[in-house]
């Protein structure tokens, strides 16, 4: 049994004091119009946030909250999390600790 097939968005339950992030795409063209080249793409350090963990407790006892729920955009450290491909998307597993700040989204949950 293959695992892949098996494996969708919607199984995947990140871990206490994780999110997983789909990052933005990235630009192909700068505002005034230039074209970048292949060579020149550099991952976004923006996303949407599709998946969150449940609170960390951390050995003191203090409970850290998700800093995000699903379909906030956020942004986060250069160096921060894993990277995930499921099909053919790019997902970021980040710790909560990962994100810089968050803009929540626009719909009603």
């Amino acid at each position: 049994m293959s695992t892949q097939s098996t494996l969708t968005l919607n199984t995947l339950k990140p871990t206490p004091g994780h999110l997983l992030v789909q990052p933005a795409d990235t630009e192909k063209q700068t505002a005034s119009g230039i074209y970048l080249p292949e060579s020149h793409d550099e991952a976004p350090l923006y996303g949407t946030v599709v998946a969150v963990g449940s609170d960390l407790l951390t050995e003191s006892g203090t409970t850290i909250k998700a800093p995000a729920k699903i379909g906030d955009m956020v942004v986060y450290k250069k160096w921060g999390g894993n990277e995930f491909t499921l099909g053919q998307v790019d997902y970021q597993f980040l710790k909560f600790e990962d994100i810089l700040a968050v803009a929540s989204s626009s719909k009603k949950q």
